[in-house]
């Protein structure tokens, strides 16, 4: 049985991370930065505390005996932060991972999955070529994520850094939007809270209401499950070899025409069907595909999900969930509008 730390499991991705971990026979250490979220994890072989990555003293609450690799989700990042504040990005993104290093050389432990942002590539999107593992950074460093991806990247130079000194072997996950289901979703732009525009557009469809898409209807993304996602981080988890750099991805393309239609196809009743509205005029989405070639040979990677199979899953969970009744597509979202 492996033991892994989870750093960041109280957020959605951790705890799917962690009840699966828990279902094949892991040993977990779930932390968070929530108290309230312990009841959460009462799983077989999970335990649970609450840490603060960017306080180096309460890492003295750690287990540190035969741990294989930690899982550094943790972080803070601009969908999560009210207003604006370039300080704490230092405190948790670089302090915070400076933190968990020094916790693996001191303990012995050598291994550490980290997850950064794909913004760190953000000047090779709408290139309409796959992006390799290797490409060179290219930052935008305008707007509320600049000091977010700048901060991520020193993480990572930081890692790199502990493993040419110390060989602490790292596996740094690029991620894209990760998607799951989660109702009543919010984010942050530039500091102010928006409602989820892909749970807002589930909700048109399952009402039947108008959808438009924003801009280049062609324009395509890969669209990634938080199942196969986490399917990466198992294989990151296995191998005794994998270093650097991984492209998160399934390897498909998806135009946003395809995300919209594939919507509505699975959401909404036969009988009262979302109309599809084309606004050329507004934003087009960004464009990014990512090379996988690596992440498939390394992690033993398959992705399991095309889009629609993941709008098909998602929909099963919110019926098993309550969230959504087959007969009468009553749910628990507010409905707005």
């Amino acid at each position: 049985m492996k033991n892994v730390i989870i750093m960041g499991a109280s957020g959605g991705t951790g705890t799917y991370l962690t009840n699966y971990l828990s279902e094949n026979n892991f040993r977990v250490y779930a932390t968070g930065n929530r108290e309230r979220d312990s009841d959460h994890f009462k799983l077989p072989n999970v335990s649970y505390l609450s840490l603060d990555i960017s306080k180096k003293e309460q890492f003295s609450k750690l287990p540190t005996e035969n741990i294989d690799c930690i899982i550094l989700l943790a972080g803070l990042m601009p969908a999560r932060m009210d207003g604006y504040d370039p300080q704490p990005y230092i405190d948790v993104n670089v302090t915070g991972t400076l933190n968990v290093l020094e916790f693996c050389r001191e303990n012995d432990i050598k291994k550490v999955i980290f997850t950064q942002s794909h913004s760190d590539v953000y000047g090779h999107w709408n290139s309409g070529e796959n992006i390799p593992a290797d490409a060179t950074r290219s930052l935008n460093l305008k707007g509320d994520h600049a000091m977010y991806i700048i901060s991520k990247c020193t993480a990572v130079d930081i890692l790199e850094h502990y493993y040419v000194e110390y060989g602490i072997r790292n596996i740094v996950l690029r991620l894209p939007t990760i998607y799951r289901f989660k109702p009543g979703a919010t984010y942050y732009v530039d500091g102010v809270v928006q409602d989820m525009a892909f749970m807002l557009l589930i909700e048109k469809a399952i009402r039947g209401e108008d959808i438009e898409i924003w801009g280049d209807a062609n324009q395509k993304k890969d669209v990634v499950y938080n199942k196969d996602f986490i399917s990466i981080v198992a294989g990151a988890i296995e191998s005794e070899s994998a270093r650097g750099i991984y492209n998160v991805g399934t390897g498909i393309a998806t135009s946003l025409e395809e995300q919209i239609r594939g919507i509505v196809e699975v959401f909404s009743l036969e009988d009262n069907r979302s109309k599809v509205v084309y606004r050329p005029e507004k934003r087009s989405q960004a464009s990014y595909l990512y090379d996988i070639s690596k992440t498939e040979k390394d992690l033993n990677y398959k992705a399991k999900y095309t889009y629609i199979e993941m709008l098909k899953d998602m929909k099963a969970i919110m019926v098993a969930n309550g969230a959504l009744q087959n007969a009468l597509y009553v749910n628990e979202f507010s409905l707005r509008g």
